[in-house]
């Protein structure tokens, strides 16, 4: 049975948590996006946050990534408070996002796309030498580009790639940099069955170590690439479990299915 209980998630033993959420609560004026958010990750682990439109799930990514800061709670990341951190901080972390709409520079190739964000989270991002073939940064450059299946592409503009490769190219910057852990905003948006299937063999694929939270409407997705899964309801967690407790869950197909989503 699915936990729907407030209880297990504040005595879980957060000790060597990836991600930590205690009561977190965001505001806006006089709205509650959300309210007690209490979640713990552990490294490595993927979990999807499910719930129709306006649950608070991309509000939730926002406080965790300093986007929008809660109004009250706290935010750990692998031991360290991070709540009142810059975006950018939490990025030297080890902390990654994507978005639901693309960030990309349409006008330049996959290759240098990649290149740009492995370059923005080195050391020597201000440097102004031009990279040399034996440039560890176009070695880690070509390594995400066949971990996300663009190698065919990664001379071709932005501009001209079909929508399912540039969600494909998100996922190769979110991994630039060796990330700890990854926010994926609903990456399958738009795909095609054809598209979905690949990007579920990319992020099967991703390395042990590196965990990740998915938002996503389409369940048959997010069911296929996580271990666990909070579901979430007018700005509160719901019920969180299994992923085939959630799916073969009452509540949770009256709520969620019934909704219009699959």
């Amino acid at each position: 049975m699915a936990i729907d209980s407030a209880a297990p998630r504040y005595s879980a033993v957060a000790a060597g948590a990836a991600l930590e959420l205690r009561g977190v609560t965001r505001l806006f004026g006089a709205l509650a996006a959300l309210t007690d958010i209490t979640i713990t990750v552990r490294p490595g682990e993927r979990r999807a946050v499910l719930g129709s439109n306006g649950a608070g799930k991309t509000t939730l990514f926002n406080c965790v990534t300093g986007d929008f800061p809660p109004s009250s709670g706290t935010i750990r990341f692998f031991g360290e408070d991070i709540t009142h951190f810059p975006p950018y901080e939490r990025i030297r972390r080890g902390l990654r996002r994507t978005y639901q709409i693309s960030a990309l520079f349409p006008s330049l190739t996959v290759r240098d796309n990649v290149y740009l964000a492995c370059r923005g989270v080195s050391r020597g991002r201000f440097s102004l030498l031009r990279p040399g073939t034996n440039d560890a940064l176009m070695h880690a450059t070509e390594q995400l580009i066949q971990a996300v299946h663009l190698t065919p592409v990664r001379e071709q503009l932005v501009a001209e790639l079909a929508h399912g490769q540039q969600r494909q190219l998100e996922i190769a910057l979110a991994l630039a940099g060796a990330p700890r852990f990854i926010l994926f905003d609903e990456p399958a948006a738009g795909l095609s069955p054809t598209e979905r299937r690949e990007l579920v063999e990319i992020l099967t694929s991703l390395p042990a170590h590196i965990g990740y939270i998915i938002i996503e409407h389409d369940m048959d997705v997010a069911l296929r690439v996580v271990e666990s899964v909070t579901m979430m309801h007018n700005g509160r967690i719901f019920k969180e479990g299994l992923p085939h407790e959630i799916e073969a869950d009452p509540e949770v197909q009256e709520l969620y299915l019934g909704a219009g989503h699959g």
